[in-house]
Formats: structure tokens, sequence, C-alpha cells
């Protein structure tokens, strides 16, 4: 079996385009600014709206990493270029990244 694949929060740019798989109200409370909210459960039915990975891996994120990886596990297995954000959204905000939201960013 191989390891996951991962990134970090340094690894991505502020403006890179991730796949967000937290719950519609983790989502409101900050997300990145150029996320595709799509939750966990969603998967596998808006495939669709996946971003072109043509271009590279894209990053997968939810609050910490557990379900990021669970993301990941099941995309790769489809075939599609993608990489757990090792931490998640909670190390997206301790390293200053920007946010988005309608909610404080210390409750993600």
């Amino acid at each position: 079996m191989s390891e996951q694949p991962t990134t970090t929060v340094s690894e991505v740019a502020d403006d890179a385009v991730i796949i967000d798989v937290r719950e519609a109200n983790e989502w409101a409370a900050g997300h990145a600014p150029n996320a595709v909210h799509i939750p966990l459960g969603d998967l596998p039915s808006r495939l669709a709206d996946l971003p072109d990975t043509d271009a590279g891996t894209v990053a997968v994120t939810c609050r910490s990493g557990g379900r990021s990886s669970r993301a990941v596990a099941w995309l790769t297995q489809q075939g599609y270029d993608v990489a757990n954000l090792d931490g998640g959204m909670k190390a997206w905000e301790s390293a200053g990244k920007p946010l988005e939201g309608e909610g404080t960013p210390h409750v993600l």
C-alpha cells in the first residue's frame, strides 16, 4: 500500500484552488479564498464540481485532516491528482493564510 500524498500549508499558494470537504457551518465560519466546497458525504455525487487537476495536484482540506484524508484516499482511487492538506484549516489559519466567510476564524 502506498503512502497517501500530502502537502503542507507553506506549499499551497494563498490563492490556490483547493477542495474543502467540511460541512456548511464550518465552511461559513471561514475558508480559503478560492476553495471549492464539497462536503465529504457529497463527494461521490459531485465529481463534476471538482476543479481541473490538469494544472497539478489539488489540495484537499477539512478542519484538521481526518475527513480530507478519507477524501484523498477515495479521489486517488478514482484517478484524481490530489493531496491532503496537512493540519487542515486549523494549520491554514495558524499560518496566517487568508480566510473568507461569515464567522470568525477562531471557530474553525
